[in-house]
């Protein structure tokens, strides 16, 4: 569960990082808080940081359920997945949004796979123990 556990670390390391860019951007593009709008680059860099956040939200508590029902090792390995294709949305994403679609798919699939499989391992051992 070690490398669990470091992948949740480095995907949280992750979106800190992504919200730092963020403010960075609203500086770089003269978008004062709270707005959200205001500059196309800014917005994309923001969009990032709420998409990896949405993402988020499933990764933690599938990672933890396929790891624990299934298999840490496979787990961590398909963490690993979702975070560089999470980098790979963020650079995609920042430079042309009709380009981030690899990079999206390269860190929702693990998700879908670590949350169905998730969701399958809880069910195989509520059958076999009742």
């Amino acid at each position: 569960m070690n490398w669990v556990h470091l992948v949740i670390g480095l995907a949280l390391l992750q979106f800190f990082i992504f919200g730092m860019a963020v403010g960075k951007a609203r500086g770089t593009y003269n978008v004062a808080a709270p707005a959200t709008t205001g500059n196309e680059v800014f917005e994309r860099y923001f969009r990032v940081q709420m998409n990896t956040l949405e993402n988020l939200v499933i990764l933690v508590p599938a990672l933890l359920l396929f790891a624990t029902f299934v298999s840490p090792a496979w787990a961590a390995g398909l963490g690993a997945v979702y975070l560089i294709g999470r980098i790979m949305y963020f650079r995609a994403y920042v430079k042309s949004p009709q380009s981030r679609s690899w990079g999206f798919a390269v860190s929702a699939l693990p998700n879908l796979t670590l949350l169905v499989g998730g969701i399958i391992g809880v069910i195989v051992a509520l059958a076999r123990n009742g």
